[in-house]
């Protein structure tokens, strides 16, 4: 965690000064991994049964550090209402850069025998936090309407309502489908970054991959629910 405020701190600055982007940026950048940290260091150590964080934890946790960005672009956005066309560009190569990684860390945890259910929630929760980020840059720029924002609180939801419904909170079996469509969600998302997309096609790329995601949303829903009967 040490290392990467290290990092996040060298990173930010240098976007920062290249994007000419103030405080804002930097407090929603920081503010947002000080509080996965928090989670992190609180629940790493009851689920991860290693003694190591291990590099597929590592290459996440890389992936959290530029998702962080994005909400710090985020502030940035709401404060300033524009992106200037070089920003834009730095971030959805940052935003495509996350995705291919994205595809590392579980490849990692398995090749070297370390995957624990930390490590696939760690993932999971990146891949929410992303899509939030960049739902609500993309209603901010407006590539979309309010209703992308949907996509990234669809998983807060559902952990709301697992609170609030025990049949939510049963741990749901492992699906490719599941993990192809936060990835198309994802990486529609940051294609919407790139100034040269621009609506309608942003809005119908959005709405889209939104279906989908709905669809993934609906599937584990209906499976929750019919595994609760049988009980």
């Amino acid at each position: 965690m040490a290392a990467g405020t290290l990092v996040l701190a060298m990173t930010t600055s240098l976007i920062a000064t290249a994007s000419s982007m103030g405080g804002l940026f930097v407090f929603g950048t920081f503010a947002s991994y000080g509080l996965a940290v928090s989670v992190i260091v609180t629940h790493a150590g009851s689920h991860h049964p290693y003694s190591t964080f291990g590099l597929a934890n590592a290459v996440t946790l890389l992936r959290l550090l530029i998702v962080c960005q994005f909400v710090g672009l985020g502030l940035h956005i709401m404060a300033a209402g524009v992106v200037s066309p070089l920003s834009a560009w730095l971030f959805c190569s940052l935003a495509m850069v996350e995705r291919m990684l994205d595809g590392i860390d579980g490849y990692i945890a398995r090749k070297q025998g370390i995957e624990s259910a930390f490590g696939a929630r760690f993932d999971m929760e990146v891949d929410a936090l992303q899509i939030l980020a960049l739902s609500a840059v993309a209603f901010m720029l407006d590539k979309a309407g309010a209703w992308v924002l949907a996509g990234g609180l669809l998983r807060y939801a559902f952990l709301a309502a697992g609170v609030l419904w025990p049949a939510f909170s049963a741990p749901l079996p492992a699906s490719f489908r599941r993990k192809a469509v936060a990835v198309i969600q994802g990486l529609t998302l940051a294609a919407l970054l790139a100034p040269i997309v621009l609506p309608p096609f942003s809005t119908l790329a959005a709405a889209m991959a939104l279906t989908l995601l709905l669809y993934s949303f609906t599937v584990d829903t209906l499976w929750l629910l019919r595994s609760r009967s049988k009980v």
